[in-house]
């Protein structure tokens, strides 16, 4: 008899994927993509800097386009730990791609922008990205490519509102 994670998942979990087998399909498709984004993201941060870790790349593409942004906001929306943003911002200062100020209103928050590598780099970053998106949907109809995006939009904003209940 097998006991832990290696009887699979229990009943309860497999429950709602049986009435709807399209999520087994989805979950398969997501795991690929995930897998391919997680690579992706690690090119981008290599990139832009040898020695930038995968998951400051989208910290530093956030600063990019919300100059001002707080830390606390930046770890309220990845899901992480004061900590671990602070280690991660304080990379990308050493690295010369953002600055940050005391938030004149809270002398405890931080405001962040980027410099002008920094904005070069994601930039840069941003068009062989757009160029690879470029290739791949070389062949479809742009009525497909604006369908998969609406649907990609409609998915985070789904999980958002499902991290939301489970935050409460």
């Amino acid at each position: 008899m097998t006991t832990g994670s290696t009887a699979g998942p229990s009943p309860a979990a497999t429950a709602g994927t049986a009435a709807r087998p399209p999520l087994n399909r989805v979950e398969q498709e997501l795991r690929i993509v995930l897998r391919r984004a997680a690579a992706a993201q690690s090119e981008l941060a290599r990139r832009i800097h040898p020695d930038l870790d995968a998951s400051a790349y989208p910290l530093l593409a956030i600063i990019v386009a919300e100059p001002g942004v707080h830390a606390t906001e930046l770890a309220r929306r990845f899901g992480i730990g004061r900590a671990t943003i602070s280690r991660q911002l304080s990379r990308l200062d050493e690295l010369g791609l953002i600055h940050r100020a005391v938030d004149p209103e809270d002398n405890r928050g931080q405001l962040l922008t980027a410099t002008e590598s920094g904005h070069a780099h994601v930039e840069a970053a941003r068009a062989a990205r757009l160029q690879y998106l470029s290739e791949v949907f070389a062949d479809w109809p742009d009525d497909d490519v604006s369908t998969l995006a609406n649907l990609l939009a409609r998915y985070s904003a789904s999980v958002d509102e499902v991290r939301g209940r489970e935050a409460e």
